[in-house]
This record gives C-alpha cells, sequence and structure tokens, in this order.
C-alpha cells in the first residue's frame, strides 16, 4: 500500500513541529470546519492551531444554526498565535461575512507564509456559509492573498459565474479564478460525471490534471476543508505546491474512501485512516 507522507516530528532537540493555522468556522458535529482541519494536521504530523471565525450548530442532517465571531475576536486570536508561536502556513475556511473577509485579508497580506483560500460559500447539505455581500470581498481582498484558492464547482460559479460541466470548463473556471490574484489556483472537479474525480491545479503556465478513483461512499462530510487543510500542512512542511496538492490529494481521497455514517445524515470523512492504512501496511510486510 502505497501512503501519502507525513510531516516528520521534531527530534528530542526541543524544536518545535510544523505549525498550521485553521481560520475557519467550528463545525459541532466534528467533521468539517476547524475540527476536521485540525484532526488532518495532526495526521499528518503537524501541530495544528485556530482562529475561530464563527460557531455553527451542525450535525449529518445539516447547519441548524450560524453565529459570527465579532471581527475584534478574531483579530486578537490571530495576533496572539503569529506573534507568540509562529505560523507556516495558513488555511482559511468559512469567514461568514464582509467584515471578517476583510479582517482576514489584512492579516494574511504581510504574513511571510505560504495561505491556502478554501473560499466556503455552502455546506454539504446546501445551507449558506457565506454573506451574498461577503463575495465581492473574497474576490478583490482574500483571493490576492492565496498562494493556492481551493474552491468546487458550486464555489467556481459563485465567485466568476463560470459554470463546469466538463474539463475543458474546469480550465477556464481555472483562469477566472487566477484573474482574481491567487498564485495557484485548484478546480475540484468531484461533483462532475465520470468514473474518476478529475482535479486542475494551474499557475497559468503549468497544468497538473490530479485524478482518483471515485469512491461509492455518501458519507464525504468535510471533504473541502480536509483537502485544503491537507495542502497547507504539506506547504508548511515544505514541499512545493504542486506535490503538496498531489499528497493532499491523496490523503483524502483515503480519507473519503473510509467515510463512515455518523448520526441518521452524512457521515464524515475518516481523518485517522493513514494511521489505520499504516498499521495494514505493516502487518501486509510482515513486520
Amino acid at each position: 500500500m502505497v501512503l501519502p507522507p507525513r510531516i516528520p516530528r521534531p527530534s528530542q532537540d526541543g524544536s518545535a513541529p510544523v505549525r498550521v493555522l485553521t481560520v475557519a468556522g467550528s463545525d459541532s458535529g466534528g467533521g468539517a470546519g476547524i475540527q476536521a482541519d485540525l484532526k488532518t494536521m495532526l495526521a499528518l504530523g503537524a501541530h495544528g492551531m485556530s482562529v475561530i471565525t464563527a460557531v455553527t450548530a451542525q450535525n449529518s442532517l445539516g447547519v441548524q444554526g450560524a453565529w459570527e465571531l465579532p471581527a475584534e475576536a478574531v483579530r486578537a486570536q490571530f495576533r496572539s498565535v503569529a506573534d507568540d508561536i509562529g505560523v507556516q502556513a495558513v488555511k482559511t475556511g468559512m469567514l461568514a461575512t464582509a467584515e471578517l473577509v476583510e479582517t482576514v485579508a489584512a492579516l494574511l497580506a504581510d504574513l511571510p507564509a505560504p495561505v491556502v483560500v478554501d473560499p466556503v460559500g455552502v455546506s454539504k447539505h446546501g445551507d449558506p456559509l457565506l454573506a451574498t455581500e461577503a463575495l465581492d470581498a473574497v474576490r478583490t481582498k482574500l483571493l490576492p492573498t492565496a498562494t493556492v484558492a481551493t474552491p468546487n464547482l458550486d464555489e467556481v460559479a459563485q465567485l466568476t459565474g463560470v459554470r463546469v460541466e466538463s474539463e475543458d470548463d474546469q480550465r477556464r473556471a481555472a483562469g477566472a479564478v487566477l484573474g482574481h490574484g491567487p498564485r495557484w489556483a485548484l478546480i475540484k472537479g468531484g461533483h462532475l460525471p465520470g468514473g474518476e474525480a478529475v482535479d486542475l491545479l494551474t499557475d497559468g503556465t503549468e497544468e497538473h490534471w490530479l485524478r482518483a478513483p471515485r469512491h461509492d461512499n455518501r458519507h464525504t462530510h468535510g471533504t473541502g476543508c480536509t483537502l485544503a487543510a491537507a495542502i497547507a500542512t504539506y506547504l508548511a512542511g515544505g514541499f512545493e505546491v504542486p506535490q503538496a496538492v498531489t499528497a493532499a490529494k491523496d490523503y483524502v481521497t483515503g480519507a473519503i474512501a473510509a467515510g463512515f455514517p455518523l448520526g441518521a445524515g452524512i457521515g464524515p470523512v475518516d481523518h485517522g485512516w493513514l494511521r489505520d492504512g499504516a498499521l495494514r501496511a505493516l502487518g501486509s510486510s510482515g513486520e
């Protein structure tokens, strides 16, 4: 079994582990948002830290309520972590309002670390997680800070108006997203028909088509958060963007395959599958 890499943990010399910060909303059901991000970072060997932007009442059936935090609280959390502990990569998720988008973008503008922007617009169940009036702030303030932007097809349509129905459309969508300023765009094609989940990663010059088998498993809550958090973790660990995205896709593909039922609706991906896969690999090797 070929497993995606983990970031090496520090030796006993007192050095700190790789540090990754997520700026996102809390998912009380534990499958997406801050909770998914921290699980992903731990699974891949990093120390995860968080800036909570919103609190949701959420379970396997959907989002029953959402409350954003004041910009002042978000700013204070960010400065508290960045000024003392330091960060080697940042991932953004649910930002909810134009004020929070602008606040976070200003904090990221001068940060000397890679940034992965997951422009969360709606939940897995179709519940809105970003105010319509915040879209312009995402386009003009947040996306220009991104090392990698990771929109799904609905988010591409929200941000650019491009409707993706084929791989050729993914190329057009990537150009439209790049026009807003990120260095790289990852156009996720998981919702397209076909036997493979096909993503396009491009900086406008290089193109990387990433293909993975499509698993027949409805329990996929947290997929987008998990992928973006994994990319940020690999970037913090020193991977170049194409290698980071490739390794992250391998990780999330395994997590989707191992997704499990929880509650009465859509269950989460399994963030711990890598540990279980490693144990199985060791067992099959006879060690």
